[in-house]
């Protein structure tokens, strides 16, 4: 096909049509997950917007954080831990979502400022390497031994929430002249050098980051 699907064309595509766009094994387990979470997204916008992606972004009114909360109620884009009993939305996907929106020249939001950082696993492992954020030794070794993070358990949800909230104390020591969501994406492309490729990163299976 040419151009982009349609939201009705995404809430029907299969995992083996998305494993040859992509040049995939359609056998792989993403496969069905990255399917899984297009047909959540046609669903979205053609049951709540008419099938119009303009009409998804107009629906924010303008605001980013109004976006991102929009699409943080889809399930493409759940994105809520629980830590201690209690829900720690990051919502990583969908602010990230609603920045591109703007950063991309889709459309101009307003309170890009109040994102936070998107929290991942790349910008706790650059913290890491810098000597701003200092893990306890054990959780330093498994990361180092490459093992695997269960997601949602309490290491991986603090990894996570150490690093947004150290970019909030960033942001803030620059007078927020640089907001968290830029802060995060400096840090993400520092991530590419090979002193942070060279050692291991913080990983774990899921699809909120």
């Amino acid at each position: 096909m040419a151009g982009p699907w349609s939201a009705e064309e995404l809430s029907d595509i299969g995992a083996t049509q998305l494993a040859a766009v992509l040049g995939q094994d359609p056998e792989h387990p993403l496969m069905e997950q990255y399917a899984a979470s297009l047909h959540d997204v046609g669903e979205r916008v053609s049951e709540d917007h008419g099938g119009s992606f303009e009409a998804v972004v107009e629906a924010a009114g303008g605001s980013a954080p109004a976006l991102a909360d929009l699409l943080a109620d889809w399930n493409a884009f759940a994105d809520v831990s629980t830590y201690d009993g209690e829900p720690v939305p990051f919502y990583k996907r969908a602010q990230i979502a609603a920045a591109d929106v703007d950063g991309m020249g889709v459309a101009a939001l307003r309170g890009l400022d109040e994102l936070t950082a998107f929290a991942d696993n790349l910008v706790p492992h650059v913290l890491r390497v810098d000597g701003i954020l200092r893990l306890d030794p054990e959780l330093e070794q498994r990361i180092e031994a490459e093992e695997l993070l269960v997601h949602g358990s309490p290491e991986e949800v603090e990894l996570r929430a150490c690093a947004v909230h150290a970019i909030e104390l960033l942001s803030d020591a620059l007078a927020r002249e640089m907001p968290p969501a830029e802060i995060d994406a400096a840090l993400w492309n520092r991530g590419r050098a090979p002193r942070y490729k060279s050692r291991p990163r913080p990983r774990s299976r899921n699809t909120a980051y």
